[in-house]
C-alpha cells in the first residue's frame, strides 16, 4: 500500500473497530438498522469512494475501494456498504448524482418505458432500509426511489436483509453508461470477493489468538503440531485471498471490464478458501464456536452466505441467478484448474 492507502486503511479500520461490536451486530440481526454508523460512513465519504471528485466523491480507484471493502468484511459491518459503493459508482459512470442515504442494487427483471420502471428483484440487500435502488436496464443505469415499492422481507444465512422488491411504473432517472451487460454480476463478484477476503483475515487472526489462549493437557492447543498444521492452512488460505483480490482490483484499474477473468478467478479462489477456512476455524474453536454468544459465527455465517455468489444478495436464485456471462481468458495461460469450478459460474451477483 502507498501512503494514502495506509491512511485510508487506518481510518476505515479505526472507525469500524470503534463502532462495530457484538451488540451492534446482534441489534442489526434483530432488525435495527445501524443508522448512526451509516451516517458516519457517509460523512467520511466511504459510500462514495469510487465516485469522481467532480461528482462529489473521493475519486479513489478500485485498489483503494478494496481496502474499504475488506475492512467491512473483516469487521462484519452489518450494513450495505459494498452495495452502496457499487451502486454509486454505476451512477457516476452514467453521469448521474448519487443520492443521500442508503442506496442498494436491483438485479432483476425490469422494463423502463417513458421514465417509468417496472419489474421485480429478489434477494435485494437491505431493500427495506434503502431509500433508492439502482438497476441496469438495456445499457442504461437507472436510479429509482423505493418509497413506493412493495417489499417482502427476507434474510440470508447471516441474517442480513435480502428482500423481494416489486416496482410498478415508478418514476426513474436513467442515462447510458459504458458498462458491460453483465456489469452488476461482474463487479458484484469483485466487491463480494473483497469482503470475503476481509472476513477470512479476521477468521485467521481470531483462530490463531484463540489457539494460543485455550489450554488443554497443560499447554495452549496452538502448541500441538496437528493444530499448528491446521492454523498454517487457515493462514495461508486467508493470505492467498488477500493477494488475489488485490490483483483483481489492480487489473480492473488497468483494464476495466476486460479483467473479467481475473475477477472470476478471485471469486473462485475465495469461495474455495471459505469452505476450508470456516471448517478449520470451527474445529479449532470446538463447541464454543457454535454458540451464539461467541462472535465467530458472525464471520463464518457471512462467508457461508456469500460464497458461490457475488455482491447483490443471498445464496441461491435472485441476483445473479440468470446464466452467467462467458469469460475469455487473458493472453497469458492461466494455471491448471484445482477443481471443477469455472470462471463462468463464479460471476454471480448473489
Amino acid at each position: 500500500m502507498n501512503e494514502l492507502q495506509t491512511i485510508l486503511s487506518d481510518s476505515v479500520n479505526g472507525l469500524l473497530s470503534d463502532r462495530v461490536n457484538k451488540q451492534l451486530i446482534q441489534k442489526a440481526e434483530e432488525g435495527v438498522f445501524p443508522s448512526a454508523l451509516w451516517g458516519e460512513l457517509e460523512a467520511n465519504g466511504l459510500t462514495r469512494v469510487l465516485v469522481p471528485e467532480d461528482q462529489g466523491g473521493a475519486g479513489a480507484t478500485w485498489a483503494d475501494a478494496a481496502i474499504v471493502l475488506k475492512a467491512a468484511g473483516e469487521h462484519a459491518a452489518p450494513l450495505p456498504l459494498a452495495e452502496c459503493i457499487l451502486a454509486n459508482w454505476f451512477l457516476a459512470e452514467a453521469g448521474l448524482d448519487a443520492p443521500e442515504g442508503v442506496t442498494t442494487l436491483l438485479d432483476g427483471e425490469f422494463t423502463l418505458v417513458g421514465g417509468k420502471l417496472s419489474g421485480e428483484a429478489k434477494l435485494v440487500p437491505y431493500g427495506r432500509d434503502a431509500t433508492h435502488g439502482v438497476a441496469i436496464v438495456k445499457g442504461e443505469v437507472v436510479r429509482v426511489a423505493l418509497s413506493g415499492a412493495k417489499i417482502a422481507p427476507g434474510l440470508n444465512v447471516a441474517r442480513e436483509p435480502r428482500d423481494h422488491v416489486v416496482l410498478k411504473d415508478a418514476d426513474a432517472i436513467s442515462a447510458k453508461a459504458s458498462l458491460p451487460g453483465d456489469a452488476m454480476r461482474l463487479y458484484g463478484a469483485l466487491v463480494r470477493a473483497c469482503q470475503m477476503a476481509g472476513a477470512l483475515s479476521y477468521l485467521s487472526a481470531q483462530t490463531v489468538a484463540y489457539a494460543n489462549e485455550r489450554t488443554q493437557f497443560g499447554k495452549p492447543i496452538g502448541k500441538f503440531q496437528a493444530v499448528q498444521q491446521q492454523l498454517a492452512v487457515l493462514s495461508t488460505q486467508a493470505a492467498a485471498c488477500g493477494v488475489i483480490t488485490d490483483f483483481a482490483c489492480a487489473q480492473v484499474v488497468k483494464r476495466g471490464a476486460d479483467a473479467a477473468f481475473e475477477i472470476a478467478a478471485a471469486k473462485i479462489r475465495v469461495d474455495d478458501a471459505s469452505s476450508i477456512a470456516t471448517s478449520i476455524a470451527h474445529q479449532v474453536h470446538g463447541a464454543i464456536g457454535f454458540t451464539y454468544e461467541h462472535g465467530l459465527h458472525f464471520a463464518t455465517r457471512r462467508l457461508w452466505s456469500w460464497r458461490g455468489g457475488g455482491g447483490g444478495g443471498g445464496g441461491g436464485g435472485g441476483p445473479g441467478s440468470s446464466p452467467p456471462p462467458a469469460v475469455s481468458p487473458p493472453p497469458y495461460p492461466p494455471p491448471p484448474p484445482r477443481h471443477k469450478a469455472t470462471a463462468d459460474n463464479a460471476i454471480k451477483f448473489v
